[in-house]
């Protein structure tokens, strides 16, 4: 059974749940999408039951902190399993060259030597650019710039063993540029910063997001038939699921998620 693993679904400063990232079953091992912004992504792996055993492929889709900064932490966890017999094979980063750059920089200042050995022996960097097309975990994954106003950003498109396409925009708001690579898509993987009615309060134009009413918008122009929001405010975490749920319902019918951290969605 394929399944997204839902591990984080705040922004960049929550606190009530954990960063944005997510994981793929359901192929050939996991398939590791962003880790967080800190060490949470331990935590979260270990109640989604996960095992890090099991990730060989690992797609890092910027250099925020919200999302790269988990990263160190899931070489610093793969590392130590290496150098204890734990984890067989290599992890393969995918992530462009100047993510590479980055992490690569983190590690030799925060990992001992005994664990720096591993870059590029089963440490292994996969730099991407527009159109860099690979096989992860069993899915033929395919990178796009989301042609980001902030940072360099790619966001992913995949086929599932089904046939159906699924397509993650990363957390910026869908950029027409991208259209031919987005569209066809059943899943659609969108931020949605705040509701609507709340724009005022979080500004998620300034800080380059959309509201729930935009994404909902997009998910019907484009005819996706299953839609997930997340990297959210997390001011309203508790009651999130249902006040999304109804202002995305008001310009989008197909199968909606809005899901808590740790939640699973059947694909």
């Amino acid at each position: 059974m394929e399944k997204l693993i839902v591990l984080g679904t705040g922004y960049a400063l929550a606190t009530r749940c954990y960063n944005t990232c997510f994981a793929l079953e359901g192929g050939e091992g996991t398939l590791l999408i962003d880790a967080g912004g800190g060490n949470g992504i331990l935590r979260q792996m270990e109640d989604a039951h996960l095992g890090f055993e099991t990730v060989h492929d690992f797609f890092i889709t910027h250099a925020h902190p919200d999302h790269l900064n988990g990263a160190i932490w899931v070489l610093r966890k793969i590392m130590t399993m290496m150098k204890a017999g734990k984890y067989e094979g290599e992890l393969h980063i995918y992530c462009h060259e100047s993510v590479h750059r980055a992490l690569e920089m983190i590690a030799e200042i925060m990992l001992q030597k005994k664990f720096l050995v591993y870059i590029g022996d089963r440490v292994l960097f996969h730099d991407i650019e527009d159109g860099t097309s690979a096989r992860l975990a069993g899915y033929d994954v395919t990178f796009f710039d989301i042609h980001s106003t902030k940072l360099l950003q790619f966001g992913f498109t995949t086929r599932l063993h089904g046939g159906a396409k699924l397509t993650c925009l990363g957390d910026e708001p869908f950029n027409p540029a991208c259209r031919a690579v987005v569209e066809g898509s059943d899943w659609l993987l969108c931020e949605a910063f705040c509701l609507l009615e709340h724009a005022d309060v979080f500004k998620p134009y300034e800080k380059h997001h959309s509201t729930v009413a935009d994404a909902a918008k997009l998910a019907g122009e484009l005819g996706v038939s299953h839609l997930v929001l997340w990297h959210t405010e997390d001011r309203h975490y508790a009651q999130r699921k249902a006040l999304y749920t109804a202002e995305a319902r008001q310009f989008y019918a197909g199968d909606l998620y809005v899901p808590d951290d740790l939640d699973v969605i059947k694909l």
